[in-house]
């Protein structure tokens, strides 16, 4: 089917697109349409995710027996990665996935748009699911475990933000690059390795050398060590490494993405 004729999957038409349309305005109509497609389940999804939070802090914390201080301190500032990683690994690819079966990625595709503002779009609307989320956890473990943060705001915003975008970017390349259905299953692989094979909550020592070894290149480690150093500043610190591989893994999703997304197809 040609992207010209394709029409709007289920009726829906976003906000009229001018032929040659502004910046502001083709990324405000597409903003309007990726929090409209979510609808009325955007609300959920962020208390879904406050939720989850909190169930990593209080639930994981129950296979620990006698819990010091210092494993809750570890648990609990490992859970925000945890909600960045979901959103932006599993939730992400699993929406485009869906649009793509349904038409409707094509259809935005044939807008009069700048193509790589499709992504920046998800990834705005993404990011602000999952930030508020943070704050959640972190007052649920403080008053779970009642320990204080030592919080060093300008690393935790950068930290918190490039994680987000990383995990987006990774996740949404993912989606355009492999067929829906193996995406979908791909993403729900994922889960499963970032929450239990991943040293966010527990230390890495925990793991054999070898898969260390390859957690040192993988961007989920080095973004929960630069979380957690952005929450703990007085007992944890981040690499100049860390930021390396978070980095490059946040080029790597955003230059797959935008290829796919440019090409003809």
């Amino acid at each position: 089917m040609s992207e010209l004729t394709v029409t709007s999957p289920s009726g829906q038409i976003p906000a009229g697109v001018p032929a040659h349309a502004g910046f502001w305005t083709s990324f405000s109509t597409l903003l309007r349409w990726t929090t409209a497609k979510i609808g009325a389940m955007l609300p959920l999804v962020v208390v879904v995710q406050a939720l989850l939070g909190a169930g990593i802090i209080v639930g994981f914390g129950f296979l620990i027996p006698n819990i010091d201080t210092a494993t809750a301190q570890f648990l609990s500032t490992g859970a925000p990665t945890v909600l960045l990683m979901v959103v932006g690994l599993v939730i992400v690819p699993q929406g485009v996935a869906q649009s793509r079966t349904s038409g409707e990625f094509t259809y935005l595709r044939a807008l009069p748009v700048p193509r790589p503002l499709l992504l920046v779009s998800e990834l705005a609307v993404w990011l602000a699911v999952a930030l508020p989320s943070i704050a959640a956890a972190v007052l649920v473990a403080q008053l779970r475990y009642g320990f204080s943060y030592a919080i060093d705001w300008p690393l935790l915003m950068v930290a918190s933000v490039l994680t987000a975008v990383m995990a987006t970017s990774v996740g949404y390349a993912i989606a355009v690059s492999f067929p829906p259905l193996l995406a979908q299953l791909f993403s729900q692989v994922l889960v499963f390795f970032v929450m239990l094979f991943s040293p966010i909550t527990f230390p890495a020592g925990q793991l054999p050398s070898w898969f260390q070894t390859i957690h040192d290149v993988l961007p989920v480690r080095p973004a929960g060590d630069m979380l957690r150093a952005g929450l703990l500043s007085d007992t944890y610190t981040a690499s100049w490494q860390d930021l390396a591989v978070v980095v490059a893994w946040c080029v790597f999703g955003l230059v797959i993405s935008v290829r796919a997304l440019v090409r003809r197809d």
